[in-house]
């Protein structure tokens, strides 16, 4: 089936564009023609820009939202108190609960303007049900198929607890599996994908796997050519603990050891020395950054600027989804770099506007980290778009130049108005059209949550 969208502005890879004709076919773009003559079109919009990957979810985690902003005791609370509260919840997930769960997280993400996303998943074992590795990612593969976002799913490693210890806690029981089996999981999982289904791998980090593993999952990764990801230097205690058993820092170790480069998805990376920044920017690799999910664990803040000036590629991630907004995630990245340095407009490196910058480098280090081919509203890409609303008052007075400073930094409602994936609209009116079952179901997986055994 064609579709025809004449925009009266467009964000191509060029820039902003006016009076263009996008033809869709297959769910790939097949004309992008700007200063087009007026044309019969199935849609008529006003502005549309390319949709954004989340490159790191733990879809699971959106039952967590609001529910541990309590104090655990005494002392200073921390990443290390939360996860307590996030192995609990664990134990009480089965595959049903979690497409649920899924769902939600999914339709919430594209009715925000991520029509792709990378599912970072190790909860391989249902601890509330039978115990099948395979159920969890039906559950995942369901979730995404139903709601029509584009995922990348990526399997996950785990099995230890820390860097002197050979095997998990009780509560990381869920996430272990031997390398064989895990690799096999892999296999069979890449053997289910489809036109908007990818499967790329990973390791959780490098406290939960040793190097002997981590050699096994990267040399999978190279034989197929799937996005490799692991989280590193997320928290000083890690940086400390990987010097004590080492001798090196994390990312230090890493870069000396692999060969880090397009494929590998780096998560949070926030603990580094001048030289590793600048090493693992010049290594090609992506950095999912996710500043809403860092700053909700006090993780600390990434080295952007130092990154940005050495060609550093990024990513964003909603991780944890206490929010699931990508111009949140992009706005606090700004925010917090504003705070440390006591200036604004800092990750404005090659753009003056801070907004389309941000834009940018979230598009390209997104779909890298996807293991996405062609991106942008081109000829030959993907036909994932968002449709905004100029009626809305946040773009209200905005020009071109303009438009996505608004988008980043007016926290009020997003202007979305339709969203598309694959050449099929998902969003409409700024629903989805799964939104109320998916809510009511959300709902009923948190009940019973909260009074199951």
């Amino acid at each position: 089936m064609v579709t025809r969208i004449r925009a009266r502005l467009a964000l191509l890879a060029r820039g902003w564009a006016e009076d263009v004709l996008l033809v869709i076919d297959g769910g790939t773009i097949v004309r992008a023609e700007p200063g087009a003559a007026r044309y019969p079109a199935d849609l008529d919009a006003d502005i549309v820009i390319p949709g954004l990957t989340n490159a790191h979810s733990h879809a699971f985690q959106r039952a967590l939202a609001g529910k541990t902003e309590h104090r655990a005791g005494a002392g200073r609370d921390s990443f290390w108190t939360w996860r307590r509260s996030m192995y609990r919840l664990v134990q009480r997930l089965d595959a049903h609960r979690f497409e649920a769960i899924a769902r939600q997280a999914y339709v919430e993400m594209l009715q925000s303007g991520y029509t792709s996303v990378v599912e970072f998943h190790y909860l391989h074992r249902e601890p509330a049900g039978t115990g099948n590795a395979e159920t969890m990612f039906e559950a995942i593969h369901s979730a995404a198929s139903v709601t029509g976002i584009r995922l990348t799913y990526v399997p996950v490693l785990y099995q230890r607890a820390g860097f002197d210890d050979d095997a998990v806690t009780p509560g990381q029981r869920p996430f272990a599996l031997t390398t064989a089996r895990f690799l096999d999981h892999q296999e069979r999982a890449a053997e289910t994908a489809s036109g908007t289904i990818k499967v790329g791998i990973g390791v959780h980090s490098l406290r939960a796997v040793g190097e002997t593993s981590l050699r096994q999952v990267a040399a999978r990764a190279g034989e197929t050519g799937a996005p490799m990801h692991l989280h590193v230097a997320e928290q000083q205690r890690e940086v400390d603990e990987c010097l004590a058993a080492h001798g090196q820092r994390p990312v230090r170790w890493l870069l000396d050891r692999f060969e880090i480069g397009e494929p590998w998805c780096l998560v949070h990376a926030t603990h580094m020395d001048a030289d590793e920044c600048r090493d693992l920017a010049m290594s090609t690799a992506a950095v999912c950054l996710c500043p809403t999910t860092e700053a909700n664990l006090g993780d600390g803040l990434f080295p952007l600027p130092d990154y940005l000036r050495h060609g550093g590629r990024i990513a964003i991630g909603s991780d944890s989804h206490v929010s699931i907004n990508p111009f949140e995630e992009l706005r606090w990245l700004e925010y917090g770099q504003r705070l440390r340095s006591q200036s604004r407009n800092v990750a404005s490196m090659q753009n003056p506007h801070v907004g389309r910058e941000l834009f940018e480098h979230a598009l390209a280090g997104g779909a890298q980290a996807a293991g996405n081919g062609a991106i942008g509203l081109e000829q030959g890409a993907p036909a994932d778009l968002v449709v905004l609303d100029t009626g809305d008052p946040m773009l209200a007075g905005h020009h071109p130049a303009t438009l996505l400073d608004a988008l980043v930094f007016s926290g009020y409602r997003l202007p979305i108005e339709r969203v598309m994936v694959d050449g099929k609209w998902r969003v409409a009116g700024g629903e989805h059209a799964d939104r109320s079952e998916a809510a009511r179901d959300f709902a009923r997986a948190l009940a019973n949550l909260e009074t199951g055994p």
